[in-house]
């Protein structure tokens, strides 16, 4: 069973609006597993991360690389749904250590329910930009990776610096890289640049959850009130 179409580029046709319609599916449908799998990591001790402050992200970051990879090669298949919605729960799981942390904060509750707010607005408001007015955001996309590679060079050195101030800033421009993402991701379903709508849901699934955990960290740094 493939699930793969074909598209004409430059038109918002038949074919992408049924790749934007099936992505928007599957992107609703991934947010049951990564919810399941963020209260198991509420219940999750991570103190391994304590003791292993460079391995422990390194290793989940392999996980999740070796998921994706898995995403991508079965993804004119059945099983590469499967795979999207796997990899959704472990990334819901993944979100433990910054829930955890972010709970332990007198208003954090208040905070997990911003950031997921402020998700859900940058996402609609970019979604739509990107469909009403169907401009070619393609162009984006060499200084978005770019932007992205930097961007894990910073996060993998401030691994072993820990430097407070370069965390925030991190956080920050990748609510602004992933905020432009999406702008990318949905350009690219609209003008037939992604006719696989496994991967168009991977991606933008990766847009909001990076805008998610970052603007999370932003306001715990910024708004936390600890007991």
């Amino acid at each position: 069973m493939e699930y793969q179409t074909i598209s004409q580029p430059g038109t918002l046709g038949l074919e992408q609006n049924k790749v934007l319609r099936n992505t928007y599916m599957m992107l609703g449908l991934t947010m049951i597993p990564t919810v399941i799998g963020a209260f198991l990591g509420l219940s999750t001790n991570f103190s391994f991360m304590a003791q292993h402050p460079i391995m422990a992200p390194l290793l989940m970051f392999g996980v999740m690389m070796g998921m994706l990879f898995g995403v991508t090669m079965l993804r004119n298949s059945v099983w590469g749904i499967a795979m999207l919605l796997g990899f959704t729960f472990v990334a819901g799981w993944f979100l433990g250590p910054i829930l955890q942390h972010a709970l332990h904060l007198r208003n954090g509750a208040q905070l997990v329910g911003m950031a997921a707010g402020g998700t859900g607005l940058i996402f609609f408001s970019l979604a739509t930009v990107a469909t009403v007015t169907k401009k070619d955001f393609s162009f984006m996309g060499k200084f978005l990776f770019i932007g992205v590679i930097l961007l894990l060079i910073a996060s993998l050195a401030n691994i072993f610096f820990e430097i407070p101030a370069l965390s925030l800033t991190i956080s920050a421009i990748a609510v602004l890289i992933f905020s432009a993402y999406i702008l990318y991701d949905i350009s690219q379903i609209i003008h037939g640049g992604e006719t696989n709508y496994v991967m168009a849901t991977m991606a933008l699934y990766l847009d909001i959850y990076n805008i998610f955990v970052n603007l999370l960290s932003l306001l715990m740094a910024f708004a936390g009130e600890k007991d």
